[in-house]
């Protein structure tokens, strides 16, 4: 992911580890666009997700996740995400999702 963000000509400002430095790094940094498994130690995604949201950032966010079922892809969109990706996903997918949520 980070490849293709740099690919397309955007900064990557942070990397978190697991769902809670996330939310914290998206606090502090306040970027463009997130990227998020839904699968993450510590705090999943769907919880970094709606925190990020209740917190007032108000990034771009792409949920990432190989879970195909329909109920968490809707969860993930009703809580705030922008797009969501199932993996494992074509870089061309990714790009396309990033460039359209730039855009906005």
């Amino acid at each position: 992911i980070k490849n293709v963000v740099g690919d397309l000509g955007f900064t990557v400002c942070g990397e978190a580890e697991n769902g809670k430095d996330a939310l914290d790094k998206a606090c502090e940094l306040q970027p463009d666009i997130i990227t998020m498994d839904i699968t993450m130690p510590v705090m999943n995604g769907l919880e970094a997700l709606k925190r990020m949201r209740a917190s007032g950032v108000n990034s771009k966010i792409i949920m990432c996740s190989a879970m195909h079922q329909n109920e968490i892809v809707m969860e993930a969109l009703r809580s705030g995400a922008d797009d969501f990706i199932m993996k494992p996903f074509k870089e061309e997918n990714l790009k396309e999702t990033i460039q359209k949520l730039s855009h906005k």
